[in-house]
């Protein structure tokens, strides 16, 4: 289950409590522990995460970076934990040796058992209040597979993005980025080197793989 201090802790008090390779993030003056997930959630972050890194680094759009790392929303405000986010060139200055000073442009959580009420609630209403440009949700639990996507609007509230006719949803903050939300629902999910080069064309696999090389 979900481990909560009792007592408040400063920022700095929770950062030299929580170590690198725990789950952990800070809300309301308390540090929150969270249980860790399972194969299907890994499965459906790494497929994502592969597909964001490559096409970032191919577009040169920004850093994608994967939990466990901490997003300071604001210098008072919470601190967590998405399973992906995304920053845009233009912010990379936000990236600190040890968390994202600030929010990312695109925050990508998926679903486990005991982070329904925490993500479509909790990160929805922070993300949304700190300025996250974009958010995706993500629910791999079996029964409940759904995908939404949210975007801010000019007045600082998200709007939920619509797929095209095709089922196929197009990235705001990532201009040419696309994913058909019925990837996620398959089992075994799709290789990601062949999903990749369906999004961004063979010649960024090539470019990706190069840019990979040491």
């Amino acid at each position: 289950m979900v481990g909560v201090t009792r007592s408040r802790l400063s920022f700095e008090e929770f950062l030299a409590l929580c170590p690198d390779e725990r789950r952990m993030e800070w809300a309301d003056g308390r540090a929150v522990e969270h249980v860790p997930p399972v194969t299907r959630h890994q499965e459906v972050v790494r497929f994502l995460y592969v597909l964001l890194l490559h096409f970032a680094e191919v577009t040169e759009a920004g850093d994608v970076l994967a939990g466990p790392y901490l997003m300071r929303l604001s210098p008072d405000g919470p601190a967590r934990e998405p399973d992906i986010l995304f920053v845009a060139r233009e912010h990379r200055g936000r990236i600190l040796r040890d968390r994202l000073e600030g929010p990312a442009d695109l925050a990508v959580e998926v679903i486990s058992d005991d982070s329904v009420a925490r993500d479509r609630a909790e990160k929805f209403y922070e993300y949304q209040q700190f300025g996250v440009r974009e958010y995706w949700l993500i629910d791999p639990r079996p029964g409940r597979e759904r995908a939404d996507f949210w975007e801010l609007d000019a007045q600082g509230s998200y709007q939920p993005r619509a797929l095209d006719a095709s089922g196929t949803y197009r990235s705001a903050v990532l201009p040419g980025f696309w994913l058909k939300p019925g990837w996620l629902r398959a089992d075994p999910l799709p290789p990601t080197l062949a999903t990749f080069a369906r999004i961004a064309g063979p010649d960024a696999v090539l470019q990706a793989l190069r840019l990979r090389q040491p």
